[in-house]
C-alpha cells in the first residue's frame, strides 16, 4: 500500500492544535479554496447530527468540486480511532465512500514544549482513472501541495 507522509511544527500548544483538528470547522479552514469543499452532513456515533467534536464513530460527508469546473465528487469519512493521552494525540479517518480505492489518514499531534508537531500519514490506493499507480507523479505533487497548504494554514491560524 503506498503511503504519503508530511510533518510540520506549529508554535501552539497541543491542546489548541488538537481542538482545532477535532471539528469540521478545522477541516473547512484547512482545505484549499480551489477544492470548493462543502460539508454536506456530519453525524456522531449515535447518528446525532452536527456533533461539536468528531469522536470515534463520527461520519463526515463532504463534496468537492476542484477548480470549480471538474465534476463534484462526494466523499464519506468515518473516524475509526481517536485518542489523547499525555503529550500525544491522534485520530484516524478512513474514506468509506469516495473517489479513491482506499484512503486512511492518520493525524498525529505530539507536544514538544509549547510547540506541537503535526504529522499526517495517508495510506491510499488510487482509482484506475488516476492511472491507478502507487507512485503516480501527479498524485504525489497534488498531495504535497495539499498538505503544504494544510500545514501552512494551521500555522497561520494557531500561531
Amino acid at each position: 500500500m503506498p503511503v504519503f507522509e508530511a510533518e510540520t511544527r506549529v508554535e501552539a500548544p497541543l491542546d489548541d492544535v488538537w481542538k482545532f483538528h477535532s471539528t469540521t470547522d478545522g477541516l473547512e479552514a484547512l482545505t484549499p479554496g480551489w477544492m470548493r469543499l462543502t460539508v454536506e452532513e456530519t453525524r456522531g456515533p449515535d447518528g446525532e447530527p452536527n456533533p461539536e467534536v468528531l469522536v470515534e464513530g463520527s461520519e463526515v460527508d463532504v463534496s468537492l468540486k476542484p477548480l470549480g469546473i471538474l465534476p463534484r465528487v462526494s466523499w464519506r469519512s468515518v473516524i475509526l480511532e481517536r485518542e489523547r493521552e499525555g503529550g500525544r494525540a491522534y485520530f484516524v479517518d478512513e474514506m468509506e465512500d469516495g473517489p479513491f480505492r482506499r484512503w486512511r489518514h492518520t493525524h498525529e499531534f505530539v507536544a514538544d514544549g509549547d510547540v506541537t508537531i503535526v504529522r499526517d500519514r495517508v495510506e491510499y490506493a488510487l482509482p484506475l482513472w488516476m492511472l491507478g499507480r502507487a507512485g503516480s507523479p501527479a498524485f504525489r505533487v497534488n498531495a504535497y501541495l495539499m498538505f503544504r497548504h494544510r500545514h501552512r494554514r494551521t500555522r497561520e491560524l494557531l500561531e
